[in-house]
């Protein structure tokens, strides 16, 4: 064999043993002495980039964090089926389904078919299931993973199908949608009717410590803005996982739950860095109660990701010749008031976590979360 054939076969050879290796890494199987995953919490930070992260991480100037935790980091495109640039609705139906849509369309296919969603395999399999968002629960990140509609507008329908959804604990803003009706209908009476707590203050929310809870903590559209909304989402979090919990322990196979840091996105969209940090810290606290929650109980994952970044936000040198010190030396600049095409981050902790740090597509996210639960169809 010729020196330059024997060259062309060693690298053969090597790349496709690299293939073999890479293979084998991003399969969604766990690991002989990984358990199962029984536990989904699944977080995202609505519009959260990386330079979002970065300013978030030197604002608070090298403490730690908790989602420098992350066992795993990766990268996520977020492209819709129609454009380059996701909205909310699209990105949630990719998160949820493991399908490309359209803008503006909540878990239906192209052609305005249902698609099923994370949630409601998880619910096949006996799984409990939550959704704690800052925004209004008929919005369309929490939308997407029970709603299905061709325009994430059509906010009385999306209430509606929440009542049908047999999700087990929702807290959230939006009441509006739900006793204040254009059809007269009190959708949180058939709440009530249905056996579950209905609850409109975290005070409440503290008193409840099983069964079934509908919680429509705002009337508008959002909660306030952080921190004149308190611990709220750090605290319904907590709750959330308390009452999940529970029933995994008498009825339940496990869970999935939804958490939202909805407000990093509204605060990005009004190029507002004071409370993107502010609504980065809120969200941040979340996550470090549920990685505090899988570091308790083995068997659980946490993902943490956004749907799309918004913004543009850049973090640039202050000086040309680099001698500005402290906060003087960065200047924060966003190119936007809408959302951007970048690739955004994600981060994995708890069992399974090693099988997302790499570059994923927002729609592979659901299929490797149904490999490690096992729901596969």
């Amino acid at each position: 064999m010729s020196l330059m054939k024997h060259l062309r076969f060693t690298v053969i050879c090597i790349s496709a043993l690299l293939l073999g290796l890479l293979s084998t890494q991003h399969t969604g199987a766990t690991t002989p002495s990984e358990p199962a995953v029984r536990n989904i919490i699944f977080m995202v930070g609505d519009g959260m980039g990386f330079a979002h992260l970065t300013a978030f991480l030197l604002n608070k100037q090298n403490r730690p964090i908790a989602m420098e935790r992350a066992q795993a980091t990766g990268f996520v495109r977020t492209h819709s089926a129609n454009n380059r640039v996701t909205d909310s609705a699209a990105a949630s139906t990719a998160l949820a389904t493991g399908h490309k849509t359209k803008n503006r369309s909540i878990s239906v296919d192209t052609l305005g078919h249902p698609l099923e969603t994370i949630l409601e395999k998880a619910q096949q399999q006996a799984m409990g299931t939550g959704l704690v968002v800052t925004c209004d629960i008929t919005d369309a990140t929490p939308a997407g993973f029970y709603a299905h509609t061709p325009s994430r507008y059509e906010s009385e329908q999306i209430a509606a199908q929440l009542v049908d959804s047999k999700v087990d604990v929702w807290i959230g803003a939006g009441g509006k949608h739900f006793d204040r009706r254009s059809d007269g209908r009190n959708l949180l009476e058939e709440f009530r009717a249905k056996g579950y707590t209905l609850i409109t203050d975290t005070t409440a929310l503290d008193r409840v410590h099983a069964g079934r809870v509908a919680a429509p903590m705002a009337q508008g559209s959002n909660m306030p803005w952080h921190p004149e909304r308190g611990d709220y989402l750090p605290k319904a979090t907590a709750k959330t996982l308390e009452l999940l919990a529970q029933q995994s322990d008498s009825t339940k196979q496990g869970f999935f739950l939804l958490i939202e840091g909805s407000r990093i996105d509204h605060a990005a969209h009004k190029n507002d860095l004071k409370q993107i940090l502010e609504e980065m810290c809120d969200f941040d606290h979340a996550v470090g109660i549920a990685m505090d929650f899988a570091d308790q109980n083995p068997g659980t994952l946490v993902i943490i990701v956004a749907d799309h970044e918004t913004g543009g936000l850049t973090i640039n040198s202050n000086s040309d010749v680099h001698e500005e010190t402290g906060d003087k030396s960065l200047a924060y600049r966003f190119s936007t008031g809408d959302h951007t095409g970048c690739l955004v981050p994600l981060m994995a902790y708890g069992t399974g976590a090693s099988r997302f740090g790499h570059l994923l597509d927002n729609t592979q996210i659901h299929d490797l979360l149904c490999q490690l639960a096992g729901l596969e169809q």
